[in-house]
């Protein structure tokens, strides 16, 4: 195995998340009964002519310059000719000779802290096909238009990434940026976010081998097994002797293997011709600002200033930005705890996402608010709860009981401070167990934390816990 080197190159299908279609007002939204959003356009009823939405040219040129493409002041839609029964019309139209989005890269990073940065070649604006249903009536095929026109961009990459492992990291970016500028909800349930895989094997120093393309697969974990199957396929066929056919290949989970599908087209098959019914897509210098204005602090950019200017671990940072919305939760509930970034990290990523994980939610459907978890987390700040205390004023807030101050104040759960009346409670505590004192001060060290519970014990955990540390090593150490 080892002497074959395998070369992916993804094509990733990335539905824009607008209300209407690519060419018609029909609306994309997902679950409807079949061909109840399918206008004349989309059935390509003669007559009816594709009108292109502005807000999914808008959403294209933003994704180019996000990854530093070159997005073009001038575009067109060409034709792309090919029979499918979920394509009415009978050709695709797409863009081939001048696309939207031209170079660009994005940065990819593996479980193992590697870093790979993955060159684009194009994205292009295309419609999506409708879909054929093979099980729902006996001896027949349905077709169900809803798909059908609903916008796409094609994120294609150069072919350089060398494992399944890397082609995953690569998607996975791509993925966290589409979500993050807000242009893909990238449900890969619904078919949002998917991709095409080209595979081929060579050995180093030899040309490139003969392509195979896996075909719409919707998940990361089968990306990854499918590219592994493929890359033993084609290795197991070279070394028998045999050739490896240029074609379109199907994943099959359920047996965890790839199956033919059909030849694979070149693009001259395709009869590219610049479609005559839609103009160029021209974007003005006015328009181009507007949109770079518009950007947001990048995924990449946001983990650099979280290491570099807030001294957060690798760990924090990139669970921070795995979401744009969490990443903007966080800033709020720093913006009120100033000073204290660790500790709104270790909150967001610990308690907060524990008791979203198991309500099975997003930061979206929170019980807590940012304003509310910086409120709890004043309380620490100030001394006012101890952290231990404060993971069940948080399990009451989630429980909606009120605010943390509230709580707090309902339930006499303020940290008590005074170093006088600590002291006293700790008098009291030594003269209650004078044989652990003993032993203490006769070298048994552990003890220390016996006596420490119990203190803790006796106020509830409500007594300041490094005040307790440092009152209860003085009195003890002082009599040695």
């Amino acid at each position: 195995m080892s002497a074959w080197q395998p070369v992916i190159g993804l094509e990733i299908h990335v539905q824009l998340q607008t209300c209407s279609k690519l060419f018609s007002g029909a609306s994309t939204a997902y679950g409807a009964e079949p061909n109840t959003q399918t206008s004349f356009v989309d059935a390509a009823l003669p007559g009816t002519l594709p009108v292109p939405n502005a807000e999914a040219i808008r959403m294209a040129a933003r994704f180019g310059l996000a990854v530093g493409a070159e997005v073009a002041a001038e575009s067109i839609f060409a034709r792309k000719n090919y029979f499918y029964p979920d394509s009415p019309k009978g050709y695709q139209i797409s863009q081939y000779e001048q696309p939207i989005v031209s170079g660009g890269s994005v940065l990819a990073r593996l479980d193992d802290g590697r870093e790979i940065r993955v060159q684009l070649t194009r994205a292009h604006l295309e419609e999506d096909a409708g879909k054929s249903l093979h099980d729902a009536f006996h001896a027949a095929s349905g077709i169900d238009l809803n798909r059908a026109g609903t916008p796409l961009i094609e994120v294609v990459s150069e072919p350089v990434l060398h494992s399944s492992a890397e082609a995953v990291a690569y998607m996975k970016a791509v993925h966290r940026l589409v979500r993050w500028l807000g242009i893909c909800d990238g449900n890969l349930q619904e078919g949002s976010f998917r991709c095409d895989a080209n595979v081929s094997v060579h050995q180093p120093g030899t040309p490139l081998g003969t392509r195979c393309e896996i075909k719409n697969v919707n998940s990361f974990r089968f990306v990854e097994k499918a590219i592994d199957y493929e890359i033993e396929r084609q290795i197991r066929a070279l070394e028998n002797g045999e050739r490896i056919v240029q074609e379109t290949r199907l994943y099959d989970a359920a047996a965890n293997k790839t199956r033919t599908m059909r030849s694979k087209e070149d693009a001259e098959d395709y009869r590219y011709f610049p479609d005559p019914d839609l103009p160029p897509i021209r974007i003005s210098p006015a328009e181009f600002e507007a949109l770079r204005a518009a950007l947001p602090e990048l995924p990449d950019a946001r983990r650099a200033r979280y290491l570099d200017a807030l001294g957060l671990t690798p760990y924090d940072a990139d669970k921070l930005t795995e979401d744009r919305a969490i990443s903007d939760y966080f800033e709020a509930v720093l913006a009120s705890t100033p000073g204290q970034p660790k500790l709104v990290a270790n909150w967001i990523n610990g308690e907060l996402a524990a008791a979203l994980n198991e309500a099975q939610a997003d930061i979206g459907a929170s019980r807590i608010g940012a304003a509310d978890l910086a409120g709890l987390l004043a309380r620490i700040v100030d001394g006012s709860i101890s952290g231990k205390i404060a993971k069940d004023v948080f399990a009451a807030m989630w429980a909606r009981e009120g605010s943390a101050d509230a709580i707090i104040d309902a339930r006499g759960l303020r940290q008590i401070s005074d170093s006088g009346a600590i002291g006293s409670m700790l008098d009291a505590l030594l003269a209650q167990f004078p044989e652990q004192v003993a032993k203490y001060r006769a070298g048994d060290a552990k003890l220390f934390q016996f006596l420490v519970g119990q203190a803790m014990k006796a106020t509830r955990g409500q007594a300041n816990p490094a005040q307790v540390n440092a009152l209860l090593r003085e009195r003890l150490d002082a009599s040695r």
